[in-house]
């Protein structure tokens, strides 16, 4: 099916490969936006913008030179405060094609402010995905999720779509479709997506090795990172997903069932694109 449904042509220069950003990373967590900025670009986006704690700020530029990154002012615990770095990735997010909202956050009310700040600033034909803590608050925040319709991503994992949905589920492919319906938007969750206008789809891959820490950012950055370069919101939440499943499957091959690292689903992902194409 993947084949059928190419991914837009690599241009000829890194901005019309598309530009990315990834906003999240407290001081204690500041691998996730890592992850997430290194699948985008793995996955063919061109222009990569990181925001994170201005503590972790410094030694995340230094280790990831591809990247440009931003410090957010800080909470006393070390969280990224929510309204101020709103504020402070304005200029970064206009001229944003996508953006990652959440790998690494840490606290619920920041994070809230956080995404309520961005959905002022994101333009409107840019792509939102939301992961982690900035799903937790979505509830609090659905008409306005809901104004932007197919423009937005959800990555929940099986907690976080229990969030979404405000009650116990397994999930199933119901429960997918239900919060795509209720947040007017794509979803993507445990091998499983939908979009809100009824369309659904179920990867019939996945492992227990991906359920390690930092998975779920490498799938919002692989997410990020197609939409960026052009893919419609339901197309990459769908390529994302399965390569974040088949990279898992090869590192079970090649390592184990257990104990492969997030950082290295990374790296099986340009491969995997390049078979698809």
């Amino acid at each position: 099916m993947l084949r059928g449904w190419p991914l837009p042509g690599p241009g000829a220069s890194k901005k019309s490969r598309g530009q990315a950003v990834v906003i999240g990373g407290a001081a204690r967590t500041p691998g996730g936006v890592v992850l997430g900025g290194l699948a985008a670009l793995r996955v063919g986006a061109g222009h990569l913008q990181l925001a994170l704690a201005d503590s972790a700020a410094p030694a995340v530029a230094a280790t990831f030179p591809e990247a440009g990154v931003l410090g957010l002012e800080e909470t006393a615990g070390g969280g990224v405060r929510g309204r101020a770095a709103a504020e402070a990735c304005s200029k970064m997010v206009a001229g944003a094609d996508a953006v990652l909202v959440g790998p690494g956050l840490d606290d619920p009310e920041e994070a809230q402010a956080l995404v309520e700040g961005i959905l002022d600033v994101v333009p409107d034909d840019a792509v939102l995905v939301l992961d982690a803590f900035a799903l937790g608050v979505l509830a609090a925040v659905e008409d306005r999720v809901r104004e932007r319709g197919d423009r937005v991503v959800l990555t929940p994992n099986a907690d976080e779509l229990a969030r979404l949905l405000e009650r116990d589920c397994e999930p199933v492919l119901d429960d997918v479709v239900e919060a795509a319906e209720r947040y007017s938007c794509c979803v993507t969750a445990q091998g499983l997506v939908a979009e809100g206008q009824g369309r659904s789809w179920r990867v019939p891959l996945g492992h227990p090795g991906l359920a390690t820490a930092g998975s779920g950012d490498v799938l919002a950055g692989s997410v990020v990172g197609l939409v960026a370069r052009g893919a419609t919101p339901a197309q990459g939440a769908c390529w994302g997903t399965y390569l974040h499943a088949m990279a898992g499957e090869r590192l079970a091959s090649a390592v184990g069932e257990v104990g492969f690292l997030a950082r290295e689903l990374v790296d099986q992902l340009p491969a995997i694109v390049s078979e698809l194409g």
